[in-house]
């Protein structure tokens, strides 16, 4: 079994240096991929004396999400237990975390990290903007319909008992999912755009919270990075200076992160890594979230971006601030050391 599952690893490799790609995921398709292979492999792991960590961080990192299911699956069938309940008995602290979150579909994830920020005393403010602006409207909807099934409640209900004002009036409109998602740009829209959010701004005291969700919330990415080049022309900010200038608090936060999430996600995510390590402790939440739920959609870009702003890479930074199997499965999930 081991021999295969190294040959396995050995053929990914090739596969890997064949196909190279500047951006984009750092997890792809495993070839050749064979859930009940990785199942019987990872109940071997699981079950080994002292518990083979490594082949369970291999075999999780190097198989997409719809990979990890199928062997969950395969495990169910062959082992009959759950294999969440498994990794749950043998591994601990935060590399058990980061195991449970790989398991788990995206939208399965995004429920239980709003769940989290939710529950309990206090709101994780800073969860929710980041999911809450960064998903596609096909993900928000499936993460509201994973947050019924596993939880047996409205994710809009809790919000609206969690928050109040104009922050929450802007999370639920986020919820809506309603946003245009092609690429068409209309130019004389933009620019009545570009005055709306003007005015509901800079040119008025106090900010139309609502008039800016309207625009930002359901414009097109496009179109909406003309509007901001057309801002430009009534006022003398760009549009995320005006509404650091204009607002404070977790408003500000979410409308500045709507912004750049606009101008370019994967900066925005760089930063957010980097909050997550900056100062004393880790932001262990923070970190593992950005690295599990982009591993499959634009870790690479991700990584370009970090670099480029930090002057030094992701891997290297995250293997500074972690240690143990918690450090080698975020690593892995990285994949490249530039």
């Amino acid at each position: 079994m081991a021999s295969n599952i190294v040959s396995q690893l050995l053929l990914h490799a090739t596969y890997a240096s064949q196909n190279p790609s500047s951006g984009g995921p750092t997890i792809t398709p495993f070839p050749n991929f064979d859930p009940c292979v990785d199942a019987a492999a990872l109940n071997n792991a699981l079950n080994a004396k002292g518990v083979d960590e490594d082949t369970i961080i291999t075999i999780l990192t190097t198989r997409t999400n719809c990979q990890r299911q199928q062997i969950a699956a395969a495990y169910q069938k062959d082992v009959g237990k759950e294999l969440k309940d498994v990794v749950k008995s043998k591994l601990s602290k935060k590399l058990e975390t980061v195991a449970l979150d790989l398991l788990k579909t995206p939208a399965q994830f995004d429920a239980h990290q709003l769940r989290g920020a939710l529950k309990g005393f206090g709101t994780d403010e800073d969860c929710l903007v980041e999911i809450l602006v960064t998903r596609r409207n096909k993900e928000i909807k499936d993460f509201m319909e994973a947050y019924k099934e596993e939880f047996n409640r409205g994710l809009a209900e809790d919000i609206k008992s969690d928050t109040s004002g104009d922050f929450q009036k802007s999370l639920l409109v986020l919820l809506e999912a309603s946003r245009d998602e092609g690429s068409e740009v209309d130019y004389d829209l933009a620019d009545d755009d570009a005055r709306v959010l003007y005015e509901a701004g800079e040119k008025r005291k106090g900010t139309d919270v609502t008039a800016f969700m309207k625009v930002l919330s359901s414009r097109n990415f496009a179109h909406l990075k003309r509007v901001f080049e057309r801002y430009t022309k009534y006022s003398k900010h760009e549009v995320g200076k005006a509404l650091d200038l204009e607002l404070n608090g977790d408003i500000e936060n979410l409308l500045i992160s709507l912004v750049k999430c606009i101008g370019n996600k994967p900066v925005y995510f760089a930063e957010k890594l980097d909050l997550s390590m900056k100062g004393c402790g880790t932001k262990d939440a923070a970190l593992i979230r950005v690295i599990v739920s982009r591993s499959e959609v634009d870790l690479k870009d991700i990584e370009a971006e970090y670099k480029a702003k930090y002057g030094i890479s992701l891997y290297s930074a995250i293997k500074n601030e972690t240690k143990g199997d918690y450090g080698k499965i975020l690593l892995a999930l990285c994949g490249s050391k530039e």
